[in-house]
């Protein structure tokens, strides 16, 4: 009797990229999620400051203690986490204690409280979500820089949507509080979607990356000290964290800072102040859409410089002129200008490790200790001199790039 082997084969190939698509639907899930959480937190700030009475300082440390201490707890994760079931479980259990730590937030009746609630979403984010991305990079190494466009245009859609998830929650009559409910509920979902797909191990690292499965046997032999200690040691690991550090400035920080910057020295309105985030977002979520498209044609690299040259001179442009209005004109061109700035170093570091996407991670969480000084930095310069002048100072961003870029 003769066999339809072709018939089996392409009904394998079938269910294959129907999985794949499915891991890869979850993940962007979890990408949305945790940046719709960023969005509205972004937008729910001065609400959040009045309600708790907190001072520059206090607000600074939010931003920082959380990132610093997270990072520390984050650290061995991505080495350690290895691959396949051990990978699996420590995303799911992230999951778990990020809608914890939502449910935290929402609860915080101090500056004490509210702070432990956002140190623990910090490493349960770096289960939850770095884990996934990780995962996903070790799925096709060959698309890396693809699959991150895709996840930053995820992302940036969550975060759009944060700020319209404060305005609707706000309008029905419900507090920042209630938010953070709602967001909990939603990460829910993610986490269910996650649980759901991808039942099979994640690919191991492929087999033609050099060295990669003797690496990944290391790892799992309890090597994964030294492997970090040997990946610091490869060209470009280095200067690929710095810039996604200093790249920040302009991103995370300038967005967690910028609500309070449109109330505080711009005079507007809470709700202008929301609406002014999510200006910025949307047009953060259209500059990724344009560089998803831009990817079919040139690699990211050679948009990095012209869009890092753009911010030099839309940045201080955004400080300097005055009204509502064309400052938001201005910073919804900024934002366009940074879109490929975090998929291209980001995928930049995860190109310098091939195979090695845990401890990638793990040298990114490392790295962000150094990077929470930057919101910590802002803040107590904002008590000292004000917020304007202590935002002028991250046009050190796009200088440093630039810096960096040239000598790559």
């Amino acid at each position: 009797m003769t066999r339809n082997t072709s018939g089996s084969c392409a009904s394998s190939a079938g269910r294959s990229a129907l999985a794949g698509a499915s891991v890869l639907a979850a993940a962007l899930a979890v990408e949305l999620a945790d940046e719709l959480v960023d969005g509205t937190k972004g937008a729910a700030m001065p609400l959040i400051r009045h309600d708790l009475a907190l001072s520059y300082g206090q607000i600074g440390l939010l931003a920082s203690v959380p990132l610093l201490l997270g990072s520390l707890l984050e650290l061995p994760l991505g080495a350690v986490a290895g691959h396949g079931r051990r990978r699996r479980i420590a995303v799911l259990a992230g999951g778990a204690v990020f809608v914890a730590s939502l449910a935290g937030v929402a609860t915080a009746g101090s500056f004490a409280a509210l702070l432990v609630a956002f140190v623990i979403f910090f490493p349960a984010s770096g289960a939850f979500v770095s884990l996934t991305q990780s995962g996903l990079m070790d799925a096709d190494p060959a698309r890396q820089e693809r699959h991150m466009a895709r996840w930053n245009l995820a992302g940036s859609a969550g975060a759009v949507a944060g700020p319209f998830l404060l305005i609707a929650v706000l309008a029905a009559g419900g507090s920042w509080r209630t938010a953070y409910l709602v967001l909990a509920c939603c990460a829910v979902l993610a986490w269910l979607g996650v649980a759901s797909s991808g039942r099979r191990p994640v690919t191991p690292p492929a087999a033609d990356s050099p060295g990669a499965a003797e690496r990944a046997a290391e790892t799992e032999r309890g090597g994964a000290t030294r492997q970090v200690r040997t990946a610091l040691q490869q060209n470009g690991v280095i200067r690929w964290l710095v810039l996604l550090q200093v790249s920040d400035l302009l991103l995370d920080v300038l967005t967690g800072f910028l609500a309070i910057y449109l109330v505080d020295v711009v005079h507007a309105t809470p709700a202008e102040a929301a609406l002014g985030v999510a200006i910025r977002l949307a047009a953060g979520l259209a500059g990724d859409v344009a560089f998803v498209r831009v990817l079919e044609r040139t690699a990211g690299l050679r948009v990095l410089a012209p869009s890092v040259a753009a911010a030099a001179v839309l940045y201080p442009g955004f400080l300097l002129v005055p009204g509502l209005w064309p400052k938001l004109a201005v910073l919804a061109g900024l934002s366009i200008a940074t879109a490929p700035w975090y998929p291209v170093l980001q995928a930049g570091l995860y190109g310098s490790l091939p195979g090695q996407s845990g401890v990638a991670v793990s040298l990114a969480s490392a790295a962000g200790l150094a990077g929470g000084a930057g919101p910590l930095t802002v803040g107590f310069l904002a008590e000292r001199f004000g917020l304007a002048w202590a935002l002028a100072c991250l046009i050190i961003a796009p200088v440093c790039l630039l810096v960096g870029l040239r000598r790559r």
